[in-house]
């Protein structure tokens, strides 16, 4: 059951960001990114109304500091799809993807000093492959034109460590919670985080640059309900086998986005590209099977 789910996981999380990068033609990194939050709230409203109203699913309790961290949360997952889709913008969408799993080696960083979990030997080596994977594809040919050092790949690696900070932050304030079962926190923490990101996005729409929030039609509609769907699919997944066994599934996203990469906006890579890709995904296994 869980690795259907977790596949599931994979395939709506690359089907939203697909949806996003489609339109990079008519909105800005911002404005696309906003369709996740703003789109995504009303549905996560729905479904928590439901379970914990008509469903009699009693709602977990809650304190400030859950307030706090949720959102601290929200703000980093806000920076990291921007990042991600700055990525997917500077480079394409299938290299975006797999630069936004290069958070591992600074993960990896973070646990030799004392702030995080400790990397073990294999756990290393994965780290290493990962490093060496980005390096390839990072940097640029001779004869090619511009900076020798990709920027999509900071843009990406920046996007994963916010994503990494996020997700760590949603775990801490659903484990926070007073009472429900793993789904039901899981399902409470990320309502009141989308609902909080939907806020920041519009109050930044009226202090800051504007966001077009038009023209998306069934596509903003459709980002939304795969971003909720896909939370609550690695959710669901993280209770029935815990984090390490899915999370190293979940890696499978990599190759999803390969395909739609070539399907949905006709990607062409070179060999070395595949190589270095592989060389990424098989590190970050690594350190979430043995890490």
């Amino acid at each position: 059951m869980w690795v259907v789910i977790t596949l599931a996981a994979a395939m709506l999380q690359i089907t939203r960001t697909s949806i996003q990068h489609g339109l990079r033609n008519s909105h800005d990194a911002v404005s696309a990114a906003a369709f996740r939050f703003t789109y995504g709230a009303p549905v996560a409203l729905v479904v928590s109304i439901v379970v914990f109203g008509p469903a009699g699913v009693a709602r977990p309790g809650f304190g400030a500091d859950v307030v706090v961290i949720i959102i601290a949360a929200g703000v980093a997952q806000i920076l990291a799809t921007v990042a991600l889709l700055l990525a997917f913008r500077t480079r394409d969408f299938s290299i975006g993807t797999v630069y936004s799993k290069a958070e591992v080696p600074v993960v990896a960083a973070l646990g030799a000093i004392g702030l995080g979990p400790a990397l073990t030997l294999w756990g290393w080596v994965g780290a290493a492959l990962v490093v060496t994977g980005v390096v390839v594809l990072a940097v640029r040919r001779r004869d090619a034109l511009g900076p020798p050092w990709d920027p999509a790949a900071l843009i990406g690696a920046a996007s994963g460590a916010l994503f990494a900070a996020a997700a760590t932050g949603i775990g801490a304030a659903a484990e926070r919670l007073d009472g429900g079962s793993s789904f039901t926190r899981a399902l409470f923490t990320l309502t009141i985080m989308l609902c909080v990101q939907a806020a920041l996005m519009g109050a930044w729409s009226v202090v800051g640059p504007g966001i077009t929030a038009s023209g998306a039609g069934r596509a903003g509609l459709a980002i939304g309900v795969f971003s909720m769907l896909g939370s609550l699919a690695w959710a669901w997944g993280f209770t029935l086998a815990g984090a390490a066994r899915v999370r190293t599934l979940g890696q499978v996203e990599v190759l999803i986005a390969f395909a739609a990469g070539a399907v949905m906006h006709a990607e062409r890579h070179r060999r070395h590209e595949y190589a270095a890709a592989a060389l990424v995904l098989t590190g970050v296994v690594l350190v979430a099977a043995a890490g």
